[in-house]
């Protein structure tokens, strides 16, 4: 069985040399080999083939005889790998990845705020509005109080919430995904409009799934997105 402390070293050796690749580190120079590798992080073989191993796994290296290992390209990646996607969303450069991401959201959660309205799981519907109570409790930040960080957590609850709320368990299944890109994204578009979430029209898509309104959810929810959409489009390049 792998030590619990080889498992830690490759997965901490797993996020730095994943950073580097999606940060364009090895384009010119190509990926070091292992014995460079073990040599620069004074790590074991064993180590260094784990997080090898899990670099290729999530697209990023790929290893072919006589050729060695190099870098795939960005086409070949699992950007729906949480870890691959926060990596993309903390380079310097990268309000592309904000809009496509974006665009992918569009594509789901108005969807997701529809199904919601018409399955009425009141458990589920129960956490949007949880989820936008601790909007409105933490929403005292934009003016100096209240605490950012958990008027954050709280809006990524509420879209995290919907996707449950959907009964989809394809949708509930992106929630890794959704959490880890909206934790960056949302702060971009905040820092962007100048201010937290907009509370009316969360409270718009709330009000309408308990309604069971699933028209007027799905309209709310397009609004949110392509208001962010709008401003990552006019934002400058990060």
């Amino acid at each position: 069985m792998r030590s619990e402390l080889g498992v830690s070293l490759a997965y901490g050796l797993l996020a730095s040399l994943g950073q580097s690749i999606v940060t364009g580190e090895f384009e010119k120079t190509g990926f070091p080999t292992e014995a460079e590798l073990c040599t620069k992080f004074g790590a074991s073989r064993t180590v260094m083939r784990e997080a090898v191993k899990m670099l290729s796994a999530k697209g990023l290296i790929s290893s072919r005889q006589r050729q060695g290992t190099r870098v795939e390209p960005v086409e070949n990646w699992n950007l729906l790998d949480p870890d691959v996607l926060r990596w993309l969303m903390e380079r310097p450069y990268s309000n592309k990845i904000f809009l496509e991401f974006t665009q992918m959201r569009l594509a789901i959660e108005p969807t997701a705020a529809f199904l919601a309205a018409e399955l009425q799981d009141r458990l589920a519907i129960a956490g949007i509005r949880e989820g936008y109570e601790a909007m409105v409790l933490h929403g005292g930040a934009t003016a100096g109080g209240g605490d950012k960080d958990l008027a954050l957590q709280a809006d990524i609850d509420f879209h995290v919430a919907i996707l449950k709320a959907s009964g989809n368990p394809f949708f509930w299944r992106l929630k890794p995904l959704i959490t880890n890109a909206l934790n960056l994204s949302i702060q971009l578009t905040n820092k962007i409009a100048g201010h937290m979430a907009d509370l009316a029209s969360h409270e718009a898509i709330l009000i309408a799934i308990e309604k069971g309104d699933a028209a007027a959810a799905k309209n709310a929810s397009e609004a949110i997105l392509l208001e962010s959409l709008t401003f990552i489009e006019t934002a400058k390049a990060v």
